[in-house]
């Protein structure tokens, strides 16, 4: 009374790499349409909103909301986190910034932001 099934492997992985590129499209990789934010963006807002971190006080290290938000919302990595957090930031990639930043955080021309411990 076995249930094992002989399947070729280009069946499987077609069909389980199918399923998965659904999900990474569909869930992290597209922005949502009724905002434009993708989650992990969305994540980082919610995160500072919650922890106080708004326009009206003053800046906090980026290593620390970096933190914050990996720590309980987006376990995935920091640099993600933190590429996400400088595009928010940067005007000639929002047609509004959600995140005003203290640092370098890149340039038009292509050079890099700064590490996030030197930015707030």
């Amino acid at each position: 009374m076995s249930n094992i099934q002989t399947l070729p492997l280009e069946d499987i992985m077609g069909e389980r790499f199918g399923r998965y590129s659904k999900y990474i499209i569909q869930e992290r990789a597209l922005p949502d349409i009724r905002d434009g934010l993708k989650p992990v963006q969305r994540r980082i807002l919610y995160s500072m909103n919650k922890d106080g971190n708004t326009f009206d006080k003053a800046y906090r290290k980026s290593a620390k909301s970096v933190g914050n938000v990996m720590g309980n919302f987006h376990p995935h990595g920091d640099s993600s986190i933190y590429d996400a957090m400088i595009r928010l930031s940067q005007d000639w990639k929002m047609l509004e910034p959600l995140i005003e930043m203290h640092g370098n955080n890149g340039s038009m021309d292509g050079d890099p932001p700064a590490a996030m411990r030197y930015t707030e």
